[in-house]
């Protein structure tokens, strides 16, 4: 009994001792006796309470719900976050705000830096521990518990969870084509021509798991005018999002070689499973995808994918309507969604596309320099694509290396072979429609529609007109590009058309008045 009575004393005694040590250990405290971490956390709680009620409580909860303190200086605070998307966010739009924030609750805070906790895409194989060394030490971890059995427990549990490869944010899809990180929407130029695709496509990006707005959302234009830069930043902008969806970014080629890979390789059931668990997939010329036993593939992955509420992008050189290969069952169903259009740039777009090349280019050559006068003068006489609009200012770019000053009459003789004067232009049925469509504030859809109202019915029967006039296609092809319309149909409202216009000088004018807005 006295040898037990003294071993508890003497573990007393130990505790005490050590509890006095504690400083002297390397556990940090205040003047108070309050360990730092505690004050660390007070601190963060009240600059969070602060932010939220600054931001509102959606806002915060969208780009600061996962935001922790790291570590807290003299002078110095150091926040982390997840991603790189959310500390390039925090830092663009709120470092000042969260700055000021701690510099009232601490006036000796001068700085406050926003870190990644997790590794990226493309860092290299260490890229997890480094991750690790930036969390909290486990000893600190277990410092901010309970003292005795469950702070062992919890620092125990610290360095179990330190050791295990942890996962990280999603930043590339699960396969397919790779994105280009150049592809955002920060670098997508905006104009009257693209930004209700813009639109579309930030809502589908930004949207919360579930927020299906669009579905599918069918971009549409002619090459070169920013389909696939689009399609990459709704990839890109998805997969930095906090909910981490499931991505599949790719063409309709590659989706064909995959699937017949997979056929040949007795593999086709996995890659359906792996296709059916994704949130978003996103198709880029859509025009290419051939093949019946093809088609049928992507159209039983269509009809699961959106009849499970998942998000479909799809882009093409032509409207959904218009791609007579595809299996009129995929048509269909594309054309149950939103299709938008991508129109050629104006002046002002174009001419804001060749400032920031430029902008990019001064970048890496400080000496670079070339006249307001000539930019403006490319983007007033390039205006087919911003693809050619593009190689216009690589061809200036390596000419100036050998003639650094260029004048404009040099300009034209460069770039003659973009400008294309005298070639006269290709009319296609879908400018007609668009012109018409605008004309007699209809949409295009209604234009190729079931709908038989006089609203409708009229500019149809114009738009069939100026398509047989002014394209060389034949009266079953307009027929299939007017929602598969009879030859007769089309027949009847050319002869129609024309009879009124032999007795009606109003709608004379206002069918040359369409045919030269179709023609410039």
């Amino acid at each position: 009994m006295q040898m037990n009575s003294a071993r508890t004393a003497g573990a007393l005694a130990n505790g005490e001792n050590a509890r006095q040590a504690l400083p002297q250990a390397g556990v940090q405290t205040t003047d108070a006796g309050v360990p730092s971490d505690m004050k660390q956390d007070a601190l963060f709680d009240r600059v969070s309470a602060r932010l939220k009620a600054q931001v509102g409580p959606d806002v915060y909860a969208s780009w600061f719900g996962r935001l922790k303190i790291h570590s807290v200086s003299k002078s110095l605070v150091r926040l982390s976050v997840p991603t790189t998307f959310l500390k390039s966010w925090i830092n663009n739009r709120y470092l000042d705000l969260i700055t000021s924030l701690f510099q009232q609750e601490d006036a000796e805070i001068l700085k406050v830096e926003i870190l990644v906790r997790t590794a990226t895409r493309g860092a290299r194989a260490g890229a997890v521990e480094d991750a690790v060394l930036e969390q909290p030490a486990p000893q600190a971890q277990a410092r901010r518990t309970a003292s005795g059995p469950q702070a062992v427990a919890s620092a125990v549990a610290s360095v179990a969870a330190a050791a295990q490869p942890r996962a990280t944010q999603n930043t590339s899809p699960l396969f397919g084509s790779p994105l280009d990180p150049r592809y955002t929407f920060d670098a997508f130029v905006e104009g009257t021509s693209n930004r209700v695709a813009l639109a579309a496509a930030r809502t589908i990006a930004e949207a919360g798991a579930g927020a299906v707005r669009f579905n599918p959302l069918f971009v549409h234009s002619s090459v070169g005018l920013g389909k696939t830069h689009l399609l990459q930043a709704i990839a890109l902008g998805a997969l930095s999002s906090a909910r981490n969806p499931r991505v599949v970014y790719l063409t309709a080629e590659y989706f064909m070689w995959r699937f017949a890979t997979a056929i040949r390789d007795n593999d086709a059931l996995s890659l359906k499973e792996t296709l059916r668990n994704i949130d978003l997939l996103i198709i880029d010329d859509m025009q290419f995808l051939q093949g019946n036993s093809i088609q049928n593939e992507f159209c039983h992955l269509l009809n699961m994918l959106l009849d499970s509420a998942k998000q479909v992008v799809v882009a093409a050189d032509r409207a959904p309507w218009e791609l007579e290969s595809l299996d009129p069952r995929v048509r269909s169903r594309l054309q149950g969604g939103v299709a938008i259009e991508m129109e050629a740039p104006d002046y002002e777009m174009r001419l804001e596309i060749l400032k920031r090349r430029l902008a990019a280019a001064q970048q890496e050559d400080h000496s670079l320099d070339i006249s307001p006068e000539i930019l403006s003068h490319v983007a007033r006489n390039i205006t087919a694509s911003g693809r050619e609009l593009e190689g216009a200012f690589n061809q200036l770019l390596f000419r100036r290396s050998f003639e650094p000053n260029l004048t404009i009459e040099r300009v034209d003789e460069l770039l003659g072979h973009l400008v294309a004067a005298g070639e006269p232009r290709r009319v296609r049925i879908e400018d007609i429609q668009r012109v018409v469509a605008k004309h007699y504030n209809v949409s295009r859809q209604e234009l190729v529609s079931n709908r038989r109202t006089r609203v409708i019915v009229k500019p149809r029967q114009i738009a069939m007109y100026l398509s047989k006039t002014l394209t060389p296609r034949s009266f079953p092809e307009i027929g299939r590009r007017f929602g598969g319309r009879d030859h007769t149909t089309v027949l009847h409202a050319v002869r129609k058309i024309e009879e009124l216009i032999s007795g009606d000088t109003k709608l004379s004018h206002e069918i040359e008045l369409l045919k030269r807005l179709i023609n410039e």
